[in-house]
């Protein structure tokens, strides 16, 4: 028998060698199929990469452009050129929006198609995370009161589970009655050092509670959470990996979702980059936000006389000490706000002491940026609750503006256009400038010239061949204004104030123009500001919206910055039209030229501004026709290469959208694409 169990456990010894032997084997496979496909994968970048750079790219590039703006813009060049051709020349046509062949994306199966990091991804944040001695001390500021014991739990773990290690969770609990706090709080002091608490013996509401945590702080950059939200796993990996990119960076943000109570995410909020005017319209930095602690301590702290608005008033304190270089945004969903009956993340209706706290921090705000408390005015926004909407006041003697409409012929949209004007319009101090370019039906002449007569307007006669930034450079030196207008002779004005909104921002410092609302006949919007890269160039955002929504995240319904707006209704500084030497008119004759005198202006520093507080119809609907000549494809295909050749760079990256949605679209839904976010 003992022989026996010798020759038995010998056996059992040789099947387990065996067995660590097929173990090594199958782990030294493991690793080489890894180093494997990351090779393949490095590879397969590199060769897109030089598919990318190589010539027949850049050709078939500027080919899928042509194609959609041909076939899905209903041959967008000749809408342009058909800008104030008559209408009794033109076959009407219905214009619908562009369909997407495939159904549409739901956000789970966005979050799996992006979210999971690649391989190469994979490794690059292993390599990151191997070396992190001299990377910073992130300290998590929560303060706490009478939470259910499964979100806070839940909170925590989210910061426990971080695959950026180097934190502390500072948690001040503000004398909270629930039993159940307590005991997990304590608890979790054994659980992990890291973590600190502070129990207040007084309940003084969040902005004390917050500031008590903030004492246990000693890392070199803070981050806020609610004691029911959570961190996404990574979040403080992409923080310090964005850190560790720009050192000088002091405010960093990301974008965000909700929870709802069955915890499933919903109502991604996929941010543009720093948006000064948007960010007076409402907190667009909120979550997650993180500080300089350095800087933090320097402002004082959260403050206690703005209930409800602490953490916008922070921001723009914050943003006031530092250039926007120093901002960043981080474009991936780092932080879920759980919406659940006791959270504000359930509606966008604040509550009256919260939204009069964010009145006063933004009129503070404005001040601190040098404005006097006479020059505007802070309200809530009229259009969406929650939100605000500053209304820059004009100076006692509003500067004459020059409106310039280029027309030829099209007397029924002509007419129409100058009567809204003359009728409708409430700015005090204008001037109409129509420039004929070679009309040549009588009706249309008479009518022009009896204007002319009457002294209602200057007819300038532009008697050469159309090129609509030849047509309105020519108007601007004309042009008596310290500020010009660009009207499309098919816009009618709904808004009596149009112009004094207009003209309010366009006379704010660092404002280089101003576009407004635009609207089809039917009600639905036309432009609510120009995409940079939508279908190649760039769109028109959220275009055919019915009237009665607000657009992605309130975005119809807000002031805003853009890269770019559309000249069919334009109002700017005569001076900044001619510092960037007005329109292009050698390359772009006809397309683009308001896209790339935005994007001029934007290179000297100045802002663009859209307000939906001005709102025009925009007849174009009514004009649409086909014209098909080899002449003005070539023309056309020539304006679209010279933009990618110019701003090919900036294109794809709009600072004012983001990379998570769609470059296919106007309607601002989600990428189907990959995309590598910093």
């Amino acid at each position: 028998d003992q022989h026996q169990q010798q020759i038995k456990l010998k056996e059992q010894q040789q099947l387990l060698t065996v067995q660590n032997k097929i173990q090594q084997i199958e782990n030294k496979q493991q690793q080489t199929t890894i180093a494997d496909l990351q090779q393949q994968l490095r590879t397969s970048q590199q060769q897109v990469e030089d598919i990318y750079n190589s010539r027949t790219w850049k050709g078939a590039r500027k080919l899928f452009v042509l194609f959609r703006w041909y076939k899905h813009r209903h041959i967008i060049w000749q809408n342009l050129q058909q800008k104030y051709k008559p209408v009794e020349n033109l076959e009407a046509t219905e214009i619908t929006p562009i369909q997407s062949p495939l159904p549409p994306l739901s956000y789970a199966e966005w979050i799996s198609n992006q979210e999971p990091l690649t391989l190469d991804e994979l490794y690059q944040k292993q390599t990151f995370l191997a070396d992190i001695s001299k990377q910073p001390l992130i300290s998590i500021i929560m303060p706490v009161y009478n939470v259910k014991a499964d979100y806070l739990l839940a909170a925590i773990d989210s910061v426990i589970q971080q695959t950026y290690p180097k934190w502390e969770l500072c948690i001040a609990d503000d004398a909270s009655t629930k039993p159940h706090i307590q005991s997990i709080l304590t608890g979790m002091l054994n659980r992990d050092k890291r973590i600190k608490v502070i129990f207040k013996e007084k309940n003084e509401h969040i902005v004390a509670a917050t500031n008590a945590a903030l004492t246990l702080a000693t890392g070199k950059y803070i981050g806020f959470l609610d004691h029911d939200d959570l961190l996404a796993k990574d979040a403080l990996y992409h923080v310090v990996k964005a850190i560790d990119a720009d050192p000088e960076i002091r405010l960093l943000y990301s974008d965000e979702d909700k929870l709802n109570e069955k915890n499933e995410r919903f109502a991604h909020y996929f941010k543009p980059d720093y948006n000064p005017d948007l960010m007076c319209s409402h907190n667009m930095i909120c979550h997650f936000g993180v500080y300089q602690t350095e800087l933090f301590h320097q402002l004082g702290g959260l403050q206690a006389n703005y209930k409800g608005a602490q953490d916008y008033d922070l921001a723009l304190r914050f943003i006031d000490q530092i250039k926007p270089a120093q901002i960043k945004h981080i474009s991936r969903i780092l932080y879920h706000w759980r919406a659940i009956p006791e959270s504000t993340a359930l509606t966008s209706k604040a509550k009256p002491y919260a939204i009069n706290s964010a009145m006063k921090v933004v009129s503070d705000h404005l001040v601190r940026q040098g404005y006097q408390t006479d020059q505007f005015k802070v309200t809530e926004n009229p259009y969406i609750d929650g939100m605000l909407r500053v209304k820059y006041e004009l100076p006692k003697k509003p500067p004459l503006v020059s409106i310039i409409i280029p027309t030829k012929n099209g007397v029924d949209l002509l007419k129409q256009c100058i009567e809204s004007i003359q009728q409708k319009t409430t700015y005090p101090n204008f001037e109409i400038l129509i420039i004929d370019n070679q009309s040549d039906d009588p009706q249309a002449i008479e009518y022009m010239q009896q204007l002319a007569d009457k002294n209602e307007i200057r007819l300038i006669q532009y008697d050469h061949p159309f090129n609509y930034s030849a047509i309105n450079n020519e108007a601007v030196k004309q042009a008596k204004g310290e500020l010009i207008a660009f009207l499309n002779n098919d816009i009618e004005v709904i808004d009596a104030d149009w112009l004094n909104e207009m003209a309010s921002h366009a006379l704010r410092p660092k404002i280089g123009a101003v576009g407004c609302r635009l609207w089809y006949p039917d009600d639905r919007l036309q432009h609510g500001g120009v995409i940079l890269g939508l279908g190649g160039v760039a769109g028109h955002a959220m275009k055919f919206m019915p009237n009665n929504e607000k657009g992605y995240n309130g975005r119809a319904v807000l002031i805003q910055n853009y890269s770019a707006v559309t000249a069919a209704c334009l109002v700017m500084k005569k001076s900044v039209f001619e510092e960037v030497n007005g329109f292009n008119a050698e390359q772009l004759k006809i397309a683009f030229n308001d896209v790339d005198l935005c994007l001029r202006i934007g290179q000297r520093g100045l802002r663009l501004v859209w307000t939906p507080f001005a709102n025009l119809y925009h007849h174009e609907s009514a004009t649409r026709g086909y014209e098909d000549t080899p002449e003005k494809q070539q023309r056309f295909q020539g304006e679209v290469e010279y933009m990618l050749e110019k701003w090919g760079e900036i294109l794809p990256k709009d600072p004012a959208y983001n990379q998570n949605l769609t470059h296919c679209l106007e309607d601002f839904s989600m990428n189907r694409v990959r995309v590598t976010n910093p």
